[in-house]
């Protein structure tokens, strides 16, 4: 066993975003056993006194900064990391001026494959432990991003992108094709060490009826995978699914009759949802991303949190590389804060332990893993961040002059950034380290 010693925080209950409390324990232990798992948790002093072994067994002291569960990204594109940063555009010309041609390059596996380690070493800087990985139109570009996230331990569920119109050729697929690819990348894949699958339409706009079908043939036959896309992202894309979809009640309603809205369905953005929509998506269980850097940088609109809570729609947060503005989980948890503030009256005020809970708890809740990580309570896989400022930097000052852990924990939203992440452990496995 090896015992970690540090500030840790973290948000192990259930309460509504809103009303999340903190759990803080200065100069706690840790004490994880050979699999990974946090086989007793406490005060140093009484779990080195108390038989846990404390003499027994190395110490990693981690008291300077903060330990944290490790975060979890409900929403990120594996082949859009080289398109980071591109602004000044809504969603569908930024989707066929930037995302698609890169995308579309992808089919190449060497490519595929540099890309794959640019995008999980921003992960992992990030502090990224697990995350619900929106993948490539290309089956061989998801077996190299498969081998590279498996290679580095990293928590992913993730799948091949399903499309077979309004989009450039190269991108298209048939549902035969696209099950049949998905079933073997299934074979490969799906529970196999901390990889899932996930099955991932671009979204309605892309992806006629049949399509759709395949898809719902898909997450019957692979057990236990996970369904993501996008929904209600931006007004024009909206209104485009709207005329392909005129049988449909509204948007959600293009998934769910085909019977892929469920307690493992993940959808992204749902920035302009309709009151039945929020009804459909809390009766179901299904989870929704939320990707404040994205929806602000493309001008998609201000995500409306109080009423996702208010019908009770579990909401994760996500990154959107690449229309989001990069990896971390820190820095999208204080858009969504800035987010709720400029909504005024119609948002919902947010406190540090929510932040908390929105960039771990929440989004392991919404991938199914919420037995496993998410929080640092005994019996879960030791997922954590170090976070560790460098004295001199404001982080590191503030942390000094903090007046209590949340104080700390407010001060780590508003300032942190991947230099401040010192060590990743994902199932007690070192995976990052300054």
């Amino acid at each position: 066993m090896t015992i970690y010693r540090g500030t840790v925080l973290d948000t192990p209950d259930d309460a509504a975003i809103g009303a999340v409390r903190l759990r803080a324990q200065t100069d706690a232990a840790l004490v994880v056993d050979d699999e990974g798992r946090i086989a007793a948790r406490g005060p140093f002093g009484d779990i080195v006194d108390g038989g846990a072994g404390g003499a027994e067994h190395e110490v990693i002291d981690l008291r300077e900064g903060l330990v944290l569960p490790g975060f979890v990204d409900a929403h990120v594109h594996f082949p859009q990391v080289r398109v980071l940063g591109a602004l000044g555009m809504p969603l569908l010309q930024w989707l066929r001026e930037c995302a698609l041609p890169e995308e579309a390059r992808l089919e190449s596996v060497d490519y595929a494959r540099a890309v794959a380690d640019e995008f999980v070493h921003g992960l992992v800087s990030a502090g990224t432990t697990t995350a619900l990985v929106f993948g490539s139109h290309f089956a061989g570009a998801m077996n190299v991003f498969f081998e590279r996230a498996a290679a580095t331990g990293l928590r992913v569920a993730a799948g091949l992108v399903a499309s077979d119109r309004g989009l450039p050729e190269p991108l298209l697929t048939t549902p035969d094709r696209f099950y049949e690819e998905s079933m073997a990348l299934g074979r490969r894949w799906h529970h196999v060490g901390r990889t899932r699958y996930a099955v991932t339409p671009r979204f309605s706009y892309s992806a006629s009826e049949p399509m759709l079908e395949a898809c719902a043939a898909v997450l019957k036959d692979l057990g236990g995978s996970l369904f993501t896309s996008h929904v209600n992202e931006n007004v024009a894309e909206v209104a485009a699914v709207a005329e392909l979809f005129a049988g449909s009640e509204h948007y959600v309603d293009t998934y769910d009759r085909h019977g892929l809205v469920g307690p493992a369905t993940v959808l992204a953005h749902n920035v302009h949802a309709t009151a039945p929509e929020l009804t459909l998506l809390a009766a179901q269980g299904a989870a929704v991303a939320h990707c404040p850097s994205s929806n602000a940088a493309l001008g998609s609109g201000l995500f409306p949190l109080r009423r996702h809570v208010e019908h009770g729609v579990r909401v994760a947060l996500g990154s959107d590389v690449g229309a989001g503005t990069g990896f971390s989980m820190v820095k999208e948890s204080l858009q969504a804060y800035l987010m709720q503030r400029l909504l005024g009256a119609d948002g919902l005020p947010l406190t540090a332990p929510d932040l908390l809970h929105l960039a771990t708890r929440s989004g392991a809740e919404a991938l199914g893993l919420g037995d496993d990580v998410g929080d640092l309570t005994v019996g879960k896989q030791f997922d954590a961040v170090w976070i560790r400022p460098q004295h001199h930097q404001p982080l590191g000052i503030g942390l000094r002059h903090a007046t209590s852990p949340e104080d700390a924990l407010a001060r780590t939203f508003t300032l942190a950034a991947p230099a401040d992440i010192a060590g990743v452990w994902v199932g007690g496995e070192r995976i990052h380290s300054t």
